[in-house]
């Protein structure tokens, strides 16, 4: 972060709305480091892998592949962060109306609490540049109807990371990136999840203990660059009393749309993927220590996004599949009633009977 975005920090703070959003991109832009333009030749090979996902989805799945069929964005590590660094108002801005909606409300807490939450919205969604390769791998649902966008620095590091053949991993990721895409279009998808996270924030109260820590912070330049980083631990901002359920919704449908995009890479290129297994192991080996940005989101709500819980999701996947054939893995995009809740990830009979 550079000094002169503290220079500017009171400024920032004028930002009118319950959620700094202004402050959230600065510091998600910063965060992320400098522009680094995907070469034309590399954006190409991008959107036809993508258009190459969409006609295999289309042909082998129920879902409706027309959003994921739109232009994909290629983005490096800024860009993403620019255009991601509102896409969660779902979840902060009914964060913002704990703070306002609580009993006493001092002057300091309504001034400071949109800075707050821009700020750690920033910083998480800078941190999250760094480590993701599309929304299929937020962990978050999208709350609004997103077309397919690609990191590609990120998908480019894991195939050097693990010498693993590049076009590989870059199909896989379009696979993975389109079918997440099409899942989260489908109405009854996006507001299982948005409904499900909605509750959630719900059941949050505010922690004072946290909030006077974090207003002390915004007095101390050294503490509040190692807040917007992630770096050290910090009390949850909000505490849950509940929602357990709810967030096991969440985790169990991100689970299943994860565990559904590697269904049909089996079916439909596991041919052109001979690394295919190799690849699972590194992208697993990776979700299993939480990136920063995920550690900045249970130090703001206390939400683990528990990413081993998505290894469950390709498991449950291919046994269903086993026993009862590939249609019975495609009911799962029928209803909310057909959506396995977290106990049937482990007891595929259950979710069957």
């Amino acid at each position: 972060m550079t000094d002169n975005l503290f220079d500017r920090l009171a400024d920032l703070f004028r930002s009118p709305g319950p959620v700094n959003w202004r402050l959230a991109r600065e510091i998600a832009e910063s965060a992320a480091g400098n522009a680094e333009p995907v070469d034309p030749w590399l954006d190409e090979e991008y959107r036809d892998l993508a258009a190459t996902a969409v006609r295999y989805i289309d042909s082998a799945s129920p879902l409706d592949p027309v959003t994921a069929a739109d232009a994909p964005r290629i983005l490096d590590r800024r860009a993403w962060a620019t255009a991601a660094a509102d896409g969660l108002a779902y979840l902060a801005e009914p964060m913002a109306a704990k703070f306002t909606a609580a009993e006493p409300v001092t002057e300091v807490v309504q001034m400071l609490a949109p800075a707050l939450i821009g700020l750690q919205m920033g910083g998480m969604v800078g941190a999250l540049s760094h480590r993701i390769m599309g929304g299929f791998d937020v962990g978050l649902p999208p709350g609004r109807p997103e077309g397919p966008a690609y990191l590609v620095p990120n998908i480019e590091q894991l195939a050097t990371d693990h010498d693993l053949d590049r076009r590989q991993v870059r199909l896989w990721a379009a696979m993975h990136e389109t079918t997440h895409v099409a899942a989260m279009a489908e109405p009854w998808v996006r507001q299982h999840a948005v409904d499900s996270m909605a509750a959630f924030v719900a059941s949050l109260e505010i922690d004072d203990a946290a909030m006077t820590t974090r207003l002390d912070m915004l007095q101390d330049p050294e503490a509040l660059q190692r807040l917007v980083e992630g770096g050290g631990a910090m009390p949850p901002l909000l505490s849950a009393r509940g929602g357990a359920e709810q967030l096991d919704d969440v985790r169990t449908l991100m689970s299943i749309a994860d565990g559904y995009a590697e269904f049909l890479v089996d079916r439909c290129v596991g041919n052109l993927i001979p690394q295919a297994g190799a690849l699972r192991e590194a992208v697993d080996r990776r979700r299993a220590e939480p990136a920063p940005g995920e550690q900045m989101l249970a130090q703001m709500i206390g939400l683990d996004l528990d990413r081993a819980h998505y290894r469950l999701g390709a498991t449950f996947c291919h046994e269903v599949a086993r026993r009862w054939g590939d249609e019975a893995v495609h009911r799962l995009w029928e209803s909310p009633a057909t959506l396995p809740r977290s106990g049937d990830l482990a007891d595929p009979v259950a979710w069957a009977a």
